[in-house]
């Protein structure tokens, strides 16, 4: 196997629940060698969210936490005892990158902030992630998905004008804040590595991510309306949107697109089967948004006719740029994505075989891994103690039991 592209790179994982998490992940699936520190006894409040493999709520069953630290090693370390602390500042010195997520007003107590750190290892790399990034008045606001959404701006453009706005499901926030953190990160190693000197005040290479700025980042176009227009984006009516919407199929959803002003109508009602569609009501852009109500009733009432994937791939020879909407077992059992290898079983000791998302790109040269699961709590304790801080096996006893590690 040849050498992954990251496995020159040591990485400190102070991070909790997702964001954090998520990049670091990114991180040691390249070859990042990645030590995540977790809290004895508990460990990362992320092992008790679920789903759980077996909807068992076992510390060790979560599909999201085995996820996103698959291919790290995992140690246990109290950060707030004096001998927890000397630990952590061999960890320190030991990395190039050290990422955390804690509440700014935490960073001085447990001796984490960009200066503390910079004292012990002046060549590291820090990256934080924040809800609202280390500076500001929200600076110590707290916050989860829905309200950085809210905040970000990004759900007032989601959803039907008449009703109340709405945010994507689940994670979203978390994920892109991770993303973008760990391309951050890479930039800044990369960087270190060329040679970019320290902050002039001494505080070394801090990477500050806010996920309010993450998320704000993607209004950029309708900021740019505003800003230079004056002019605010609604969200769309229910209807008017023409072909900008789900359509129900006979077996689920499609969203046609690429009937812009552009596109061939007259083919488009023959490729429906819908000859009505041909009248001069609809025949351009404005017109279809005039009767936009009775043009959705044709098109739902010809769409209900076919099944989704039917609809998606006769579209595509008819060079219209269908999607079809795939429910989670049909994204699993997906031919594109199986064709490309994207889905990779791993062997838990405790969860058993999970399957999981891989590699969201293609590297020819310094090929993705599913190298590890995700640790047991506290599983390389004694490598890292040992190996990587040369602790003697007596002082790890002693950590262990004063509950330390």
């Amino acid at each position: 196997m040849p050498e992954r592209a990251l496995a020159h790179y040591k990485v400190l994982d102070l991070t909790h629940y997702i964001a954090g998490p998520y990049a670091t992940k990114l991180l040691a699936d390249m070859g990042a060698d990645v030590i995540k520190v977790e809290r004895p006894a508990v460990g990362d409040p992320c092992r008790m969210l679920g789903p759980f493999v077996g909807d068992d709520p076992h510390p060790d069953k979560s599909l999201l936490f085995l996820y996103l630290n698959a291919n790290k090693r995992g140690v246990t370390l109290d950060l707030k005892r004096s001998d927890g602390r000397a630990a952590l500042k061999g960890l320190l010195q030991w990395a190039d990158l050290v990422a955390m997520n804690y509440a700014p007003t935490d960073l001085p107590k447990l001796g984490l902030t960009c200066e503390e750190i910079a004292k012990v290892n002046p060549n590291a790399v820090v990256l934080s992630v924040t809800n609202f990034g280390l500076t500001g008045p929200y600076r110590d606001y707290k916050a989860w998905d829905l309200v950085e959404y809210a905040l970000s701006g990004l759900m007032y453009i989601f959803g039907a004008h008449d009703q109340a706005p709405i945010s994507h499901a689940l994670h979203q926030a978390q994920f892109r804040a991770g993303t973008v953190a760990g391309s951050a990160a890479l930039v800044a190693l990369y960087g270190a590595r060329a040679g970019a000197s320290a902050s002039a005040n001494g505080g070394g290479k801090l990477v500050d991510v806010s996920i309010m700025e993450v998320l704000s980042a993607s209004l950029r176009d309708t900021v740019s309306q505003y800003t230079y227009q004056g002019v605010v984006r609604r969200r769309s009516p229910r209807f008017g949107r023409g072909l900008g919407r789900a359509v129900a199929a006979a077996d689920g959803y499609l969203i046609p697109t690429g009937m812009g002003a552009g596109a061939d109508w007259e083919a488009f009602a023959e490729f429906l089967g819908a000859p009505e569609l041909k009248s001069e009501k609809f025949a351009t852009q404005e017109d279809r948004i005039r009767n936009a109500e009775e043009l959705d009733a044709i098109i739902t009432r010809a769409f209900m006719e076919r099944s989704k994937m039917e609809l998606f791939h006769d579209a595509h020879a008819w060079r219209f740029h269908f999607g079809v909407v795939l429910t989670p077992k049909e994204v699993s059992e997906n031919e594109q994505l199986h064709h490309r290898g994207y889905f990779v079983e791993m062997a838990h000791p405790v969860a058993g075989k999970v399957t999981m998302p891989g590699a969201s790109a293609i590297y020819s040269e310094t090929p993705w891994q599913a190298a590890s699961p995700a640790p047991l709590l506290g599983q390389h304790n004694l490598q890292v103690y040992r190996d990587v801080l040369d602790y003697a096996a007596g002082e790890i006893v002693a950590l262990r039991s004063g509950g330390v590690i």
